[in-house]
């Protein structure tokens, strides 16, 4: 297997609609975090996210990945449909940034998407990630094996490379 990269420019209008079109697609995201030493650890937590594409999740302050960003910042998130099947077009969604505690509106972000969230007792924070990089990975969208990695400043996108994955 090889990667190829391509010259193939991306617009910024189309890496927003594909962006926000597998954001929509699941409310569960996987959230890596840097734990003690260095290590990688992850969770799965249900997700919403913003025009800006800052990503808002609710948890327990005291969990482990509450600690880690606490400590470093650093964050990665993956967003895909695990009901995709094995040979058929996939896609899915990864940011990298920074995240910290919530801003002031991430309860009205967070409630947009689950409005059950207002009933709910949880001494939960809200967390946000404010991404500097996405890819995408959408083979009905973009073509197979290839993905397409954006930079973001602001909620502004800029394509930064297409790569193509060759067997």
């Amino acid at each position: 297997m090889s990667i190829e990269r391509s010259g193939r420019r991306v617009g910024q209008a189309r890496i927003r609609s594909i962006a926000e079109e597998l954001l929509s697609a699941s409310t569960l995201c996987a959230i890596s975090t840097v734990g003690p030493r260095g290590r990688a650890y992850v969770n799965t937590a249900y997700f919403a996210w913003s025009q800006d594409l800052r990503i808002v999740w609710l948890s327990e302050p005291s969990a482990q990945h509450s600690r880690n960003l606490r400590a470093n910042g650093s964050v990665a998130i993956a967003v895909y449909d695990s009901s995709q099947t094995w040979g058929r077009e996939d896609r899915g969604i990864q940011i990298c940034g920074e995240a910290h505690a919530g801003g002031p509106d991430a309860e009205e972000i967070y409630t947009r998407r689950f409005s059950a969230y207002g009933e709910s007792e949880l001494d939960y924070r809200f967390y946000e990630l404010v991404p500097r990089s996405l890819k995408l990975f959408d083979e009905r969208a973009l073509g197979r094996a290839t993905f397409v990695t954006a930079r973001v400043g602001d909620g502004r996108l800029a394509w930064e490379r297409t790569e193509i994955y060759r067997t």
